[in-house]
């Protein structure tokens, strides 16, 4: 059976750098920090200028794990309890849920909701419905 961690301070933590993220970047540019578009941005720049900041974003994303190790003195254990190939189903899935509702969850779950979007909101509600279910399918039903 896979076991979650509970680590209600490193949640809070994480989650509290993300929304001040969220809110420095769209105080200082005017621009919403969903990880994906601001990768999709990377590859197809309108301008230098636009992907500058996009650039200097996922530079900060890369970064910021040698900037925990270099505070706490090691780095926090990973585990993945699946296969590479269960991940880049994972993935490609992911993929294409994040084409056809305009966003992760970042964009939606963080920045829409925090503008009251209706969009965002029912985009938010399904995610979070989809990975219950899943959650309880691969858990409960397929774990055997």
């Amino acid at each position: 059976m896979i076991e979650t961690a509970f680590t209600p301070w490193a949640s809070l933590g994480g989650g509290v750098l993300i929304g001040l993220a969220s809110v420095l970047l769209m105080l200082a540019i005017g621009r919403v920090m969903g990880a994906t578009g601001v990768l999709a941005g990377i590859v197809t720049p309108s301008s230098w200028q636009d992907a500058s900041w996009r650039i200097a974003l996922l530079l900060g994303m890369i970064t910021g794990p040698g900037v925990y190790w270099l505070v706490a003195g090691q780095m926090p254990e990973v585990v993945v309890p699946v296969s590479t190939p269960m991940l880049l189903i994972g993935g490609f899935i992911v993929g294409i849920g994040v084409t056809y509702g305009s966003g992760c969850t970042s964009g939606h779950g963080v920045c829409g909701m925090a503008r009251l979007s209706p969009r965002s909101i029912a985009a938010t509600l399904t995610f979070m419905a989809t990975t219950a279910v899943t959650v309880y399918l691969v858990r409960h039903v397929f774990a055997g």
